[in-house]
């Protein structure tokens, strides 16, 4: 499922000394399948561009075609593109609110008109995925679990729809590392199950440089770079002048590359790093023997 994004511009309090611009004219083609990372300092209208793709936002101008139905005309019907379009806010467990964890992660499943093994498969499969054993905690109520846990279960809720297109907000914020690593790879996992297409707004460099496959990246509301993950990184300079930066490994391959070691820049994360490390090592070590 493609997301056609032309000429979108967004508009908060028009007219009033208030009025902000929160997008203007950004163009944009996302292409089934892919893994975006979405990627801007607070305020540079990731939140307001994610919003219009799920439809909570309707803009001022410009179109967004979804599997060719442009979503920002006055007939379309939104509860049909919603079921295509999942959303996974901030904070996502201050949206729990059945009695049991089966039944929340079960309310989406009920909504799409599915029969009850349909419904019970999906709910199963989906606890499962966020890496929550579904016997213990299905009869369980969300609140009394643990904040981690009740993260996974709101998640696990969106995934239950298997929707074609998942939009990731931050999935991880006030998680511990072990925490967020288990998430990233649950996505990572359902990602390569069911190739649907991902978009994941984060503010770490080092998960966008692991998972995404292409980047965007957003400032005061326009879309400053896009391109392959290695291609944006590559831009260190541009993204530090608006407040953002590359991957630490990549940082400190640079500094090792301009300290003359004939080492690759082209590293984004710790495991290539070493790879690449160790590819040096075993050269000069094959120079000193001879």
């Amino acid at each position: 499922m493609s997301i056609k994004i032309k000429n979108l511009t967004h508009i908060y309090n028009e007219g009033s000394p208030y009025q902000t611009n929160a997008l203007e004219n950004i163009n944009v083609e996302i292409e089934m399948g892919e893994f975006i990372g979405l990627i801007g300092h607070t305020g540079s209208g990731k939140s307001t561009l994610i919003q219009h793709i799920n439809g909570l936002l309707k803009p001022d101008s410009g179109e967004i075609i979804i599997d060719d139905i442009n979503i920002t005309s006055k007939d379309v019907k939104m509860a049909k593109i919603r079921k295509k379009v999942g959303l996974v806010f901030q904070y996502p467990e201050h949206q729990l609110f059945e009695e049991t964890v089966y039944k929340d992660v079960a309310f989406g499943p009920k909504n799409l008109g599915l029969d009850n093994d349909e419904i019970d498969n999906r709910v199963k499969e989906a606890i499962e995925l966020v890496k929550l054993p579904f016997d213990t905690l299905k009869d369980r109520s969300p609140f009394e679990l643990s904040g981690g846990q009740q993260r996974r279960v709101a998640i696990a809720g969106v995934l239950a729809m298997r929707p074609d297109v998942l939009i990731l907000d931050e999935p991880t914020a006030g998680l511990d590392p072990k925490g967020r690593d288990e998430i990233f790879e649950q996505v990572r996992i359902l990602h390569k199950k069911y190739n649907n297409t991902i978009i994941l707004v984060s503010h770490s460099m080092e998960d966008i440089a692991k998972l995404a496959d292409r980047i965007i990246v957003v400032h005061e509301g326009k879309i400053l770079l896009t391109g392959k993950t290695k291609e944006v990184f590559s831009q260190s300079k541009k993204l530090e002048d608006i407040g953002l930066g590359v991957p630490q490994i990549t940082k400190l391959m640079g500094m090792l590359v301009d300290a003359d070691i004939p080492l690759s820049k082209d590293i984004l994360t710790v495991e290539d790093a070493k790879t690449e490390i160790l590819r040096w090592l075993r050269s000069k070590k094959r120079c000193l023997k001879t």
